[in-house]
């Protein structure tokens, strides 16, 4: 809950974007409710969030101070998915495991559809590299990591223009060390590269499971650090100090630096908010 402005004034925003019109609610303290209409903005989504919020505040007759949340519910990772716009990415994972986006969990989804298309995985095999190390099923190291290797693949990745890397080792769920420890390898050779450590985002079992949704995450990393680091400028102009909070796919409200990090947890982000 948001802190009581003095005299028990509080002042609750939300926004949602939609394809056409975003669309925004205040509520005010005494349980008074106004809503808001703008156009989107498909260039610049925060840019309708922020127009509107400045309208629908005029009209409420508050002011950025008295405001104590902003939630949003927001469609940029489900649709970033679904337009293939989001950043060139590469994934860096156990020797042995360069194709386990494709290989999957060897199911065909449409068994007896002749017309069946197999989706193509977000990362192209080229910027898929493997990497000497190995971690056993009970978190022991068998093979230690190859940091030159980690280098030479950071190299590779760079010539092709990656701008965010997912890193996925087998077993990684039992001891994340050597994933670890190319995050610490990437950051000091490569701190233009957005990281995505497979056992720190999801440490399950299942490789496929946890490299896929590590590819997702990093694929819509900076599309969604970038809107809601835009966003968040734009209210502390418009003079609002107060948390903004993203609603994620499990529809609970998250601080919007959980959603900077973790993206993945917010792609159903906007049917999740109604």
């Amino acid at each position: 809950m948001g802190l009581a402005e003095p005299g028990g004034r509080t002042v609750r925003i939300a926004a949602d974007i939609g394809g056409t019109f975003t669309d925004l609610v205040l509520v005010k303290g005494a349980g008074e409710v106004l809503t808001a209409k703008v156009s989107s903005t498909g260039a610049a989504p925060e840019a309708a969030v922020l127009d509107g919020i400045r309208a629908i505040m005029a009209a409420a007759g508050v002011d950025g101070s008295q405001v104590v949340e902003v939630l949003h519910g927001t469609t940029i990772g489900s649709n970033t998915l679904l337009e293939r716009t989001g950043a060139k990415t590469g994934l860096i994972t156990t020797r042995g495991f360069r194709d386990i986006l494709e290989i999957g969990r060897v199911r065909t989804p449409e068994m007896f559809d002749l017309a069946w298309t197999k989706p193509e995985p977000l990362v192209p095999r080229r910027a898929r590299l493997e990497v000497t190390e190995r971690i056993a099923a009970d978190g022991t190291v068998l093979t230690p990591l190859a940091e030159a290797e980690v280098l030479e693949a950071g190299r590779r990745l760079q010539q092709q223009g990656i701008t965010s890397v997912a890193v996925c080792f087998i077993n990684s769920y039992r001891n994340a060390a050597h994933e670890r420890r190319v995050g610490e390898l990437l950051a000091e050779h490569f701190p233009a590269f957005e990281v995505t450590l497979s056992a720190a985002l999801q440490p399950e079992a299942k490789e496929y499971e946890r490299t896929s949704t590590a590819v997702v995450n990093a694929y819509v990393l900076p599309v969604m650090r970038g809107y809601l680091a835009r966003l968040a400028a734009g209210l502390a102009g418009l003079g609002i100090a107060a948390p903004l909070l993203v609603v994620s796919s499990s529809g609970g409200l998250v601080r919007s630096a959980v959603a900077q990090e973790q993206p993945v947890l917010f792609i159903s982000s906007g049917p999740a908010a109604g």
